[in-house]
């Protein structure tokens, strides 16, 4: 299955598609990184960002992508923009789209590890929170009580 992991940035959306196949990761050669949102808040830039990264997800024959959860207040909290931008994500039809939060991607990471190290995935390491929520996708599908604090 591939799963597309999303960071959310400012007005990015940084994404990383991977693919468990048969126990074997690959990493699929994808034509973006990221897909960008106007900052003039428009309805009709906002539906362009959507159907853009719709169609980047039919294209990669993604079927689940993974949004790494923003805190909605603090220090490290999400702007409004961003917000949007992943209401806008979970919107998309015939996509299924989930959240994860910090603490369940630190556990399942914890319980099993990355297998490689990030420099020889070949993303760029801007693109590294993205493929580390996308692996944790995976793992907490393959093992579903990873994410059980320990």
């Amino acid at each position: 299955m591939r799963i597309c992991g999303v960071e959310i940035k400012g007005t990015e959306a940084i994404i990383s598609i991977l693919e468990y196949r048969d126990g074997l990761f690959t990493i699929p050669e994808c034509r973006a990184r990221k897909v960008e949102f106007s900052k003039q808040n428009r309805a009709s830039d906002l539906q362009y960002f959507q159907s853009s990264f719709a169609k980047l997800m039919t294209d990669y024959k993604v079927k689940m992508v993974m949004i790494k959860e923003r805190p909605l207040s603090g220090k490290f909290s999400g702007g409004g923009l961003g917000f949007k931008m992943e209401a806008a994500l979970q919107l998309i039809e015939d996509l299924d789209v989930q959240t994860m939060n910090a603490s369940t991607l630190k556990a399942i990471i914890k319980r099993n590890p990355i297998p490689v190290e990030f420099g020889e995935t070949g993303l760029k390491i801007f693109q590294e929170q993205a493929f580390a929520v996308a692996y944790a996708a995976h793992m907490q599908i393959e093992y579903p009580n990873a994410a059980d604090p320990l």
